[in-house]
């Protein structure tokens, strides 16, 4: 499922484009959508008593969706920003970045070195931070914590939307 997304992202955001259309905000609309979905699916049936159930499936693949699109929008749109899902790869940037440090770097590079090492460290902590938060959110309100992703994701939509350039894509 979620190769199969990514591939119809990359295809509809170029096919939208193509037509002169705000890709990134219709794509951005659609992760929202899935993401209204996914909380609806796991309010509605969850806590789920088995992960093999239907229910549980269902609602797994459709939040697997809104998370490629997520990835998809990301690489394509955002490629400048440091990555928003893949925090292992993140992580492993940083990781290597500090041993180039310890190691010693041409002088010329380690500036540049520095800025990414910041953006990276600052992604994983805000990362951390969404993780400690959704495990409290579901500690005190069960299913209904996946109410939270699609409020955020419609926040996003529409700051991206109300963007001073007018461009959404």
């Amino acid at each position: 499922v979620f190769c199969i997304v990514v591939i119809l992202t990359q295809l509809a955001g170029e096919h939208l484009r193509r037509r002169g259309h705000q890709a990134l905000g219709v794509l951005l609309a659609t992760k929202l959508a899935l993401l209204v979905i996914g909380a609806a699916l796991a309010i509605r049936f969850g806590p789920f008593a088995s992960g093999d159930s239907v229910a549980a499936i269902v609602t797994g693949m459709v939040l697997v969706a809104a998370m490629a699109i997520q990835n998809a929008v990301h690489r394509v749109h955002l490629p400048a920003a440091p990555p928003s899902t893949l925090m292992t790869g993140t992580t492993t940037q940083i990781m290597i970045d500090l041993a180039d440090l310890i190691g010693g770097t041409a002088p010329e590079t380690r500036p540049a070195l520095i800025a990414r090492l910041r953006r990276m460290a600052a992604a994983v902590a805000v990362f951390a931070a969404g993780c400690a938060a959704a495990a409290l959110g579901f500690a005190y309100a069960n299913v209904w914590c996946f109410v939270v992703p699609p409020v955020i994701a419609l926040a996003a939509l529409l700051l991206r939307l109300s963007a001073p350039d007018g461009k959404a894509g």
